[in-house]
């Protein structure tokens, strides 16, 4: 059983097969968000400090920081978003960038385990992240693609994941700290892109004994009623052994579906978290039933 361990510096966070599934808030982000990405610049982080906060009260046990904003210095804005997000939550984060010395700055002001986000297959990449990794005793997200791209063909994305697996091991990282991105594709698209990532991180956890994570709302793009799809695409991927995905926290229908799916699979004992969310308190005037109606008490003459 592969399990993932990721703490900030008062909490602890375990990804893990035969653990509940882990939400990790993706809203620190300015891409596509103009306004967020003009206050950062500008050195403005209450946004960024409402997002976390809000985020976690939604449910996210994690929370994604990302400050890639075009010709602005991201390792500086990445590390004082880090910084303010740990003063104002105790979650673990998962530090997000493609520029390496953004990563770099992100982890030394990183109190705890963080999750690096992320290394692909492509050897540049392998060869800047990882030890980057194995210094600050992070774990990382490996994403399934390489320098020929983003393959549609699932065995090709599970040979690129064991690749990476692979060479972590040789920096000393170990299986239990990589979590595999075996990459989500727009539905509407490619119609069959549910199936190959139901099929993939099936053979990712059984075969490669891996957690997985995914960016939840990339396969409802372009659609209507996206948290409708994202729901059903999480409940199905839970099912086929998906441990954790980024995804946006504040869609009720999304949590609530991934809150049922941790019910169905075992991963919550005697649906605790389930009633303690949803269970209807009793008013002064009913108590509620044993399946769940309102009972009105008749008062006496």
């Amino acid at each position: 059983m592969t399990e993932t361990v990721i703490s900030s510096a008062s909490r602890e966070v375990v990804i893990g097969f035969e653990r509940p599934f882990v939400i990790i808030g993706e809203r620190i982000n300015p891409t596509g968000r103009k306004i967020l990405a003009e206050e950062m610049k500008r050195g403005d982080f209450s946004r960024v400090e409402a997002d976390a906060l809000a985020q976690v009260a939604a449910g996210a046990q994690m929370l994604d920081v990302n400050a890639g904003i075009p010709l602005a210095d991201e390792p500086a804005l990445l590390a004082r978003a880090i910084e303010l997000v740990q003063v104002v939550t105790s979650v673990p984060l998962s530090i997000d960038s493609s520029i390496v010395a953004a990563l770099e700055s992100g982890l030394a002001v990183y109190q705890g385990k963080a999750l690096v986000n992320s290394v692909t297959g492509e050897e540049e990449r392998l060869e800047s992240v990882l030890p980057l990794v194995a210094r600050h005793g992070a774990a990382v997200v490996a994403i399934s693609n390489d320098e020929t791209g983003i393959s549609e063909d699932p065995d090709v994305r599970y040979e690129v994941a064991r690749k990476i697996v692979e060479r972590a091991a040789d920096y000393g990282i170990p299986r239990c700290d990589v979590v595999v991105d075996p990459l989500v594709m727009p539905i509407g698209a490619i119609n069959s892109a549910g199936r190959q990532v139901m099929c993939l991180v099936k053979r990712l956890r059984e075969e490669l004994k891996v957690n997985t994570t995914c960016g939840a709302s990339n396969v409802s793009f372009g659609l209507p009623n996206r948290n409708g799809i994202n729901s059903a695409f999480l409940t199905m991927a839970i099912g086929a052994g998906m441990t954790s995905a980024i995804t946006n926290p504040m869609h009720r229908e999304v949590m609530q579906a991934v809150l049922g799916a941790d019910v169905m699979m075992g991963h919550d004992p005697d649906c605790a978290r389930w009633i303690r969310k949803y269970r209807e308190p009793a008013s002064e005037s009913g108590v509620v039933g044993a399946r769940g109606e309102r009972v009105r008490r008749r008062r006496r003459a």
